[in-house]
């Protein structure tokens, strides 16, 4: 008992550690951008971006940790528990959480008003809504969340950049499981989640070296070799790939940590069942990112059309473009 207690103090401090060095380096990069604005010579210049900064971290970091933390702690596993009829007075503050979902359906909705005075049914149709509802709903979440991040670290050639929005679109995405369920996982499962962030995150910033040939097979990269900026543009979908991907597990264990069920879930099938998870997910999020990735960025991979003085249209394939000229 006293070596559980110990190793879970030490999670605790660790992810402390992990939060103070997250705003050592977030207080340097501001203050780096603070100094050169303030060499520019416009007067306040540098104050009103310390200003936006102070927002912007406040709304996408410390407002959604606030909200993850002073939720109540609970997991679906002590609806299959027999014994939980402590856990009464938190079924009820969970349950009006829920019926506050705008998505969940109006006759599950009625079940739990329903069921809101009667112990053992209320546990039973919680057990339910969560597992055939909740779930798909958090499911859609954590795509939506890793298509962001899959487009804007594409987008993005800082390492930097890329590393504060990584940690900031995996915590909104936390903090939106979290009001969704209306509970939290318990503190040691949160410092958890609060290291993988900030591993996502470093990883996110260490992609932006990047190099695609490490990636593809050498044939492969012989034949894009001779087309104008395919490897510049193949090494940033390959980065956003890579985070979405990241982004997906973080979710995946999130929702894992929520449902855990008595019969699962040691820390080794947690994290395969996540990876294998998050594989599966992949390919849907990829398929949305290119749609709304600029159009710019996709025509070059696509034929280019242009209409003759007859009014017909003439293919130019990427075979006829003259890529000595492109080049210089």
């Amino acid at each position: 008992m006293k070596k559980k207690e110990s190793a879970k103090w030490l999670w605790y401090l660790i992810a402390i550690g992990v939060v103070i060095l997250f705003m050592l380096m977030l207080l340097s990069s501001v203050l780096d951008v603070g100094e050169r604005l303030k060499l520019i010579g416009i007067p306040y210049l540098d104050y009103v971006f310390y200003g936006l900064v102070f927002l912007l971290v406040y709304f996408l970091v410390l407002r959604p940790i606030h909200i993850i933390l002073f939720s109540p702690s609970f997991s679906v596993e002590t609806t299959l528990d027999q014994d939980g009829r402590k856990n009464y007075a938190l079924y009820k503050k969970v349950t009006k959480r829920l019926l506050e979902n705008e998505k969940l359906p109006d006759e599950q909705k009625e079940k739990l008003t329903s069921s809101i005075n009667n112990y053992e049914e209320l546990r039973e149709v919680l057990g339910q809504t969560y597992n055939n509802h909740i779930k798909k709903q958090i499911n859609k979440l954590i795509k939506k969340h890793a298509k962001t991040v899959m487009i804007s670290t594409a987008v993005s050639q800082n390492g930097r950049l890329d590393f504060f929005t990584v940690i900031a679109v995996n915590l909104r995405m936390i903090k939106e499981i979290v009001e969704i369920c209306g509970f939290r996982p318990n503190m040691s499962k949160l410092s958890k989640l609060t290291i993988n962030v900030f591993s996502t995150a470093l990883i996110a910033e260490g992609l932006e070296n990047i190099d695609i040939s490490d990636v593809l097979p050498a044939k492969t990269m012989n034949t894009l070799a001779d087309i104008p900026f395919i490897r510049p543009i193949m090494s940033s979908v390959t980065q956003g790939i890579s985070n979405a991907l990241l982004t997906l597990r973080i979710g995946i264990v999130t929702r894992k940590y929520l449902f855990s069920d008595a019969k699962e879930l040691t820390k080794y099938d947690i994290r395969k069942g996540a990876f294998l998870e998050a594989a599966g997910m992949l390919p849907s999020v990829i398929g949305d990112s290119l749609l709304i990735l600029p159009k710019k960025f996709l025509n070059i991979f696509k034929k280019k059309q242009k209409k003759t003085e007859d009014g017909i249209e003439e293919v130019i394939d990427l075979e006829d473009i003259d890529l000595d000229a492109l080049k210089k």
